[in-house]
């Protein structure tokens, strides 16, 4: 690990990737301490696809009512600056913590999350408690790491049936933090999470649901092409976990540029924002725009850490239909983000 900006401490165990192939099967794991943890996997929505598809159809009309006055509530929440991290905290609070210091722990922690089959809600509420503290609290580098399985234990306990102990996130760190430290971090944590009124499940979780939800009901979409899109928009939402610069958009524009991107990866030569989607989630393709051409940037590694794969190789997995092998355009038609009349 680099002297400077890696203060994240891996176990070798992590350093050896899986395959790039796709249809190759994915390694063992080999932890006797894992063996007794039997969380649902992450890809729970992939997995109830079969079943979903069984289900019948139901056009949009279908999410009016209680829906769409739930949606509307949650989306004042999320406008709420007190719910959310400081875009620039990195500039205005920290002095010892980069982004890309930040950027080594998030692929570190979605590593986590698949050795311990933790599910999505769990590592994308662990980084926005993250987010959270350190829009606050200046952090010297050597206790990143430690904020980061702290944050991961509180989320776990929200959002897992049977979520791991301290001592089991102290033994992925090779041990280089005891469990009381854990423990006691996790207290003083709790102490600022039960302050800033954090106790919430994660909306960006939501929205991408929702959203996916409806395109799954959707009339025009195929099932190959559902299940596809849907591991995809999965995908592209779990690379703008990596991206600091990603905390100046709201969780639902978030959520929508990734199914934006995920159907122009899909059907380069169709416009990927129907006025169905438009209507729904409240979002032209013009207010997407800087969302979407970001994420598409990092998905074409033009942004960040290239040498970061931890979500890249996640998702080269049968599981997830393999999405990440997907090839995009290099470039977004500009029509594409240009208003579409009724």
């Amino acid at each position: 690990m680099a002297e400077q900006d890696n203060c994240v401490h891996t176990p070798g165990a992590f350093r050896k990737r899986a395959s790039d192939e796709c249809p190759q099967s994915t390694t063992t794991k080999k932890r006797v301490v894992l063996e007794d943890i039997t969380n649902s996997p992450n890809n729970e929505l992939i997995q109830n696809s079969d079943r979903e598809s069984q289900k019948p159809k139901r056009g949009i009309r279908r999410t009016g009512g209680c829906s769409s006055i739930m949606y509307q509530h949650l989306h004042s929440l999320e406008m709420e600056e007190k719910r959310r991290a400081r875009p620039d905290y990195m500039e205005k609070v920290q002095n010892d913590v980069t982004p890309n210091m930040r950027e080594i722990l998030v692929d570190w922690l979605v590593e986590v999350a698949e050795e311990y089959k933790l599910v999505s809600d769990t590592l994308f509420l662990c980084i926005s408690y993250i987010d959270r503290f350190l829009s606050s609290h200046a952090l010297r580098r050597d206790k990143l790491q430690l904020l980061g399985v702290s944050c991961m234990l509180i989320a776990s306990k929200f959002e897992e049936i049977s979520p791991p102990h301290a001592e089991d996130f102290c033994y992925i760190t090779d041990n280089h933090y005891t469990a009381e430290e854990a423990s006691f971090y996790s207290f003083s944590f709790l102490c600022f999470v039960l302050h800033i009124k954090l106790l919430c499940f994660s909306i960006f979780i939501w929205n991408q649901r929702k959203l996916g939800s409806f395109m799954r009901a959707s009339e025009e979409e195929s099932k190959s092409l559902s299940m596809q899109f849907e591991a995809l928009s999965w995908y592209l939402a779990e690379l703008s976990l990596l991206d600091y610069g990603c905390l100046r958009f709201l969780p639902s524009m978030i959520a929508a540029s990734s199914i934006f991107l995920a159907r122009f990866i899909l059907e380069p030569n169709k416009h990927p924002w129907s006025l169905a989607l438009q209507r729904y989630s409240g979002y032209k393709p013009s207010d997407l725009k800087e969302c979407v051409l970001l994420i598409h940037s990092r998905h074409l590694n033009r942004r960040g850490n290239s040498s970061l794969r931890a979500i890249r190789q996640k998702y080269l997995q049968p599981m997830f239909k393999c999405v990440a092998a997907h090839v995009s355009l290099p470039e977004i038609p500009k029509h594409y983000f240009e208003a579409r009349k009724e």
